[in-house]
């Protein structure tokens, strides 16, 4: 079951009435089917569905819980405007093809870490992210050095204190790596 397919079945299991208006010739005929695909993006108190993710390394798997940016208005948003991300958790960032975008941290309040990954889902680089000031007129561009396909932003010094490093594999549902 592919992600938007699974946000859709979540959408339907949390509310019931939705379900029944979703499956009326009524519902069909009001549209509510994109109002469903948007109510399965967050649990019933607001939260953001999050999936499992291992990271495979020397320091054998570490497991994570991260929210998923597969549209280009999660990707745009990201994690601004946030004071607190608990630990083991963080947002990955996924594209149809591998894309050479740069990261910035306007209205990011908290410092980050981001790892871009290809493909098979190889940790190319890690950087560190600091927030840009409110007051700053121009906010720093974090450029990875090759193209990407994926990026997985999680609390700065994370990697660093679980030992994850570049050459690590990255596995979540739906991804297609095999970290062999």
């Amino acid at each position: 079951m592919n992600l938007s397919r699974r946000r859709f079945a979540q959408a339907l299991a949390l509310s019931p009435a939705l379900s029944l208006l979703l499956l009326s010739p009524v519902g069909a005929l009001m549209g509510a089917l994109p109002r469903a695909a948007q109510a399965a993006d967050s649990d019933a108190a607001g939260a953001a569905v999050k999936v499992p993710l291992a990271i495979h390394g020397a320091q054998g798997p570490t497991r994570l819980q991260v929210e998923i940016a597969d549209e280009a208005e999660e990707r745009n948003r990201g994690l601004m405007g946030r004071d607190y991300l608990p630990p083991n958790e963080g947002m990955l960032f996924l594209y149809a093809g591998a894309v050479r975008n740069g990261f910035w941290m306007r209205n990011t309040l908290i410092p980050l870490d981001i790892a871009f990954l290809d493909d098979d889902g190889r940790i190319l680089e890690i950087q560190r992210m600091e927030p840009c000031p409110p007051a700053a007129s121009e906010c720093p561009t974090t450029q990875p050095a090759a193209a990407y396909r994926a990026a997985l932003e999680v609390n700065a010094g994370t990697f660093e204190a679980l030992g994850i490093r570049q050459g690590d594999c990255v596995t979540w549902e739906g991804s297609t790596g095999t970290c062999g």
